[in-house]
């Protein structure tokens, strides 16, 4: 069973994937597109597609333009390779999750939980998502990739309802895409509008003991949801 808890996975996550060695080779391909994509990751998610520029991305990974786009093409092809890589942590953690180990409510538990915990530790993964949606996905739709990436995610909340289902512990009506929607919507909603939310409320959503909560909630509505009532 993995020690891990999603928490520490989410922790995890939001550090580089690999380590920025002093002396490392400057010609180091591999490491200077890293480099590209942690920089446009930030760049994208706080301007936008249109906002962004590459001449400031240059600038932050002390790289040229020409550089950037010999190794992506165009902008536009280096904001599609950003939301690959955004899809592909998020996708690469959940498959350390280990859902299968653990009994069908606790397995929905740890993936609600640690759906909060990573979009709540990586506010830039959810405003690229806003950015393509504002976009109506034309950018992902080229991306094979990505579509490819979200076909286990569905499998994992699949295999996890059909066991519970099986089991005679959930419901036997509901459609594992509406339950990754539903489970992915109160995730983000959390991140997405805050802001807007804490003011119009006059609410403090960002503290220790509010964001707790509303975790909490959040896990305790999907699982209510998904429980078999006699």
């Amino acid at each position: 069973m993995l020690s891990d808890t999603p928490n520490e996975l989410v922790r995890k996550a939001g550090r580089p994937a690999r380590a920025k060695a002093e002396g490392a080779r400057v010609n180091d391909p591999e490491r200077t597109m890293q480099d590209i994509l942690e920089v446009a990751t930030r760049e994208f998610a706080a301007k936008g597609l249109s906002g962004a520029r590459i001449d400031e991305i240059a600038a932050l990974t002390r790289t040229s333009k020409r550089m950037i786009y010999y190794y992506f093409g165009s902008k536009e092809g280096l904001y599609i390779a950003v939301l690959e890589e955004a899809y592909r942590r998020i996708r690469s953690i959940e498959n350390q999750l280990h859902l299968e180990d653990l009994p069908p409510e606790d397995a929905l538990r740890k993936l609600v939980a640690f759906t909060f915990d990573y979009q709540l530790a990586n506010p830039d993964f959810i405003r690229l998502v806003m950015t393509e949606n504002i976009h109506n996905g034309e950018f992902l739709a080229q991306s094979r990739s990505i579509q490819d990436l979200n076909v286990p995610a569905i499998h994992a909340v699949q295999a996890v309802y059909e066991r519970g289902r099986d089991a005679g512990l959930f419901r036997g009506d509901i459609d594992p895409v509406d339950l990754h929607m539903s489970i992915s919507a109160l995730c983000f909603f959390n991140v997405s509008n805050r802001h807007t939310f804490s003011l119009i409320f006059k609410r403090d959503l960002c503290s220790a003991e509010a964001l707790a909560t509303r975790r909490s909630n959040i896990v305790e509505m999907i699982v209510r949801y998904v429980r078999k009532h006699d």
